[in-house]
């Protein structure tokens, strides 16, 4: 365990390099630099204690040991020239092993401030040589630090990952080890104490690496003392490393000689480019390649089975072609590689699935926060037990341990442990039960050619009977590529205006030129989204911003109005795999009627629809009207709200929240001016902790940021909500004074005048999304009156109110009739007490204004 005061040192170390070296990477150089330099001089101290002499500091470098650097009579200056020469010098020094010269390899002074650099190996002179596990634990934490993206496309793999895969893939004693894209050795550190913990005395349990530095307080520390001297000599020479970068490389020979490697073997190479180490097999593989590949793709050799220019391509390829025969490995792959339809990618899945994969490990988009949203994987090969087995096992990780902000802080629920038990499960060829995995053969995995490593594709929980044929899309729906329609920003002016689609976004409004090819085609087409969820149902003429896009139009044995609303019962899981029309989406099986049926359907939703437009117009054009009289006081609404609480960004799922669940509130639960705590999602389990304010009594909700109509819409909320919570865009008021009614004040603030002063002080460009602040919506001054004249307004407009909630209800009522007509379709059916309470209708009396 890392004790404060190390942790401590390291950080004063950091700080006083920051206002020189605001690079995180360079700091752990310099720092890393110093450190080995002060431990070599404290080598040679105790070799003088023993009545040896000194070894790495002797010679032509004698006049740099620490010492010397400190003399009294050594200025800070001279102590600068002195410390530059030294790193610059001693990769040439003879009287030091290769490892060192390895590490100062192209060492040097990036600064030239004396005071600096006195000041900071002073700090560095706190720290004593040693081979205990508490310098190795400084240095993991060091690195630690150092979470920005390099060239390459490298992110630092967090350490609870690391152990989860080495714990999967459980290496011992006797086997080799690699990570061809080591960068600070994190994998191989973790494997070579996992091997350790196995063949430790007192670990009676069997604890893995992951369980045991899950553990706050350590049982035992004295790991691997069931190993003989050379067991554990030959074990250090089982592992090795390859990394491209010559600063990687320089961390990862420290960070495994401070963890007991005398001699490790890390070396500078280009795994993907560089024939010199192909011939070199291992029995484990551990990588976090990089994601990445450079302007124009990679150079490899001729050697690799697939030909490809994508480095994720080429390393899980060379991964899988350098293990042993009885190899297995474990590799973090990005999305890509699960479901990319390109040739190279599917040759590699099919490569993959026919002679190495035993399983596939999907986890949340957020591990590599705050550095990297990208969503990941982890494919796991093991050679044996892919001959012995016709299944694929996909695991789905929505928690592992730690919310998906940016700050990653803890949380409860890991599904990790669970993941470990059920794939060991798998290779021991015992019963799984559990809600987070799912076995697939390997024929059904390949059927289609696309050998998919999507697990959610191939659930079928879900069976639905339904009395129509299927089809897929593909059989009913022409695809055409959005070139013709595409606007640019240069074709905006003011002369023509026509609807412009954007990406996963309801219509705007832009403009364009009469000669800029519109099309008046009078069929109606469905605009597809390739990289969002978004289908949208359009008339001519029209334009779109996205290349993604596709025009949709109906063949002839279908009507292009009911494909549209039969695609939004369609569930797709984005989070597994894009919804690319060609390669995916088109070929999704649906139920078709014949055309006279679709035809009666559509006419059945359009009425219903009607009556939807019909009430959301009444609702749309209600506003309250509240006669001022000018005798009323005027307050700031900073003097009547306490405070304006705001809630949390959290990741979510559209739907609603079950018994025990929790929810976050989309904006439009504020939208019609009334509350509704149905327009929620529903909270994932691992951000349960970071979401905060709920719906209080007697507050009002306010939409703070949203598009310009919306922006300042606000609700009255009645009663306490536990389960739900705000989200970062609305606001929620706290008032105190026993003399102001929530009610009135709402009122006022939703009125017609009152929501065009906030749009007209609110920031944001036209078009786009508009936000206000919180000092410029308190500064907004609102008439007072005294409590019982609040009290008789608010009643007077309860009333109308009342008629308004009643055609609200009616539009969920046939928003709902809609889904049911269309989930009828597709076989489902509702019980009789859904269907009796769909149909209740709103026991409200209309009466003519």
């Amino acid at each position: 365990m890392l004790d404060t005061q190390t942790k401590k040192r390291i950080d004063d170390c950091r700080d006083i390099l920051v206002g020189k070296l605001p690079d995180p990477k360079a700091q752990i150089e310099q720092i890393t630099i110093g450190l080995i330099y002060k431990f070599m001089d404290d080598m040679d101290k105790e070799a003088i204690e023993l009545g040896g002499s000194a070894k790495f500091f002797s010679g032509d470098y004698e006049k740099y040991a620490w010492d010397k650097l400190f003399d009294t009579k050594v200025t800070a200056a001279e102590m600068l020239r002195l410390y530059s020469d030294a790193i610059e010098s001693m990769e040439k020094n003879p009287n030091i092993p290769k490892l060192f010269r390895d590490i100062f390899n192209n060492a040097y002074l990036p600064y030239r401030d004396p005071e600096t650099l006195k000041l900071f190996l002073k700090t560095i002179g706190e720290f004593e040589y040693t081979h205990s596990e508490k310098l190795g634990d400084a240095f993991e934490y060091l690195l630690s630090v150092m979470g920005s993206q390099g060239d390459a496309g490298q992110f630092r793999t967090p350490r609870h990952i690391i152990d989860f895969l080495v714990a999967i893939i459980d290496p011992d004693k006797g086997e080799t080890i690699l990570d061809p894209a080591c960068g600070t050795a994190g994998f191989l550190i973790s494997a070579y104490k996992h091997i350790l913990l196995k063949h430790t005395k007192a670990n009676k349990e069997g604890l893995n690496i992951y369980e045991y530095n899950k553990l706050e307080k350590k049982p035992f520390n004295n790991l691997g003392d069931a190993l003989t001297p050379d067991e554990r000599k030959k074990l250090i020479q089982n592992f090795a490393g390859y990394d491209i970068s010559p600063d990687m490389v320089r961390l990862s020979l420290v960070n495994l000689y401070l963890h007991g490697f005398s001699d490790p073997h890390i070396n500078e190479y280009d795994t993907l480019s560089s024939e010199d180490r192909w011939n070199e097999n291992f029995d484990v593989v551990l990588a976090n390649p990089p994601f990445m590949s450079p302007k124009g793709g990679i150079r490899p050799h001729k050697k690799f089975t697939i030909s490809s220019n994508r480095s994720e391509v080429l390393f899980v390829d060379y991964i899988a072609e350098h293990l042993n025969p009885k190899g297995k490995a474990g590799i973090i792959v990005p999305e890509g590689v699960i479901f990319q339809s390109g040739t190279a990618y599917k040759d590699l899945r099919k490569m993959l699935v026919e002679n190495y994969l035993y399983a596939v490990v999907s986890l949340p988009a957020g591990v590599f926060n705050p550095y990297s949203g990208v969503k990941t994987s982890i494919l796991l090969m093991d050679k044996a037990i892919a001959k012995q087995r016709n299944e694929i096992l996909f695991v789905k990780i929505d928690n592992d341990g730690y919310n998906l902000g940016a700050q990653r802080a803890a949380v409860k629920g890991s599904q990790l442990e669970e993941a470990i038990d059920v794939l060991n499960q798998f290779k021991e060829r015992k019963e799984i039960q559990s809600t987070i995995a799912n076995s697939v053969l390997k024929s059904e995995i390949g059927a289609n050619g696309e050998f998919n490593l999507s697990g959610s594709r191939y659930i079928t929980n879900d069976v639905l009977e339904t009395e129509f044929d299927k089809v897929a899309l593909e059989e009913v729906l022409d695809y055409e590529q959005p070139t013709n329609y595409i606007v640019e920003n240069e074709e905006y002016d003011d002369s023509f205006k026509i609807p412009v689609l954007t990406a996963g976004k309801t219509f705007i409004l832009g403009y364009t030129n009469e000669e800029s090819g519109i099309f008046n085609n009078p069929l109606p087409v469905i605009i597809f989204d390739d990289f969002t969820t978004a289908t949208k149902f359009v008339d001519f003429p029209f334009k779109v911003k996205s290349s993604a896009m596709k025009i949709l139009k109906a063949k002839e044995n279908a009507n292009i109005t009911f494909l549209y609303y039969l695609m939004q019962h369609i569930q797709f899981d984005s989070s597994d795999h894009k919804r690319y029309w060609i390669s995916q989406y088109s070929k999704i099986q649906i139920p078709l009627p014949p055309l006279s049926i679709q035809a009666e359907i559509v006419a059945e939703i359009e009425g219903y629809q009607k009556i939807i437009d019909g009430a959301k117009a009444v609702v749309a054009n209600y506003k309250p009207k509240i006669d001022i009289d000018p005798n009323w006081e005027m307050v700031e609404l900073g003097e009547i709200i306490d405070e304006l609480e705001t809630g949390v960004s959290v990741n979510s799922e559209s739907r609603n929240i079950k018994k025990g669940e929790k929810g976050v509130l989309k904006t439009s639960a504020v939208t019609y001016g009334i509350f509704l705590p149905e327009e929620h999602k529903t909270i994932l389990p691992a951000e349960y902790e970071r979401a905060k304010c709920n719906p209080k009594k007697d507050s009002i909700i306010i939409s703070r940021m949203n598009t310009e109509n919306l922006v300042g819409a606000s609700a009255y909320v009645k009663e306490d909500f536990h389960d739900l919570f705000l989200p970062d865009r609305l606001w929620q008021t706290v008032i105190s004074r026993k003399d102001i009614s929530a009610r009135f004040v709402h009122l006022i603030i939703s009125s017609e005048d009152y929501r065009k002063r906030i749009s007209e002080i609110c920031g944001g460009t036209s078009g786009s999304m508009k936000n206000i602040s919180k000092k410029n919506f308190l500064s907004i001054s609102i008439p007072l009156p005294d409590l019982e004249t609040q009290g008789k307004i608010v009643a007077q407009i309860e009333n109308e109110q009342a008629l308004v909630n009643a055609n609200i209800q009616l539009i969920q009522i046939f928003e709902q009739k809609i889904k049911d007509r269309i989930a009828k379709v597709w076989g489902v059916e509702k019980t009789e007490e859904e269907t009796l309470n769909m149909a209740a209708e709103p026991k409200v009396e209309y009466e003519k204004a």
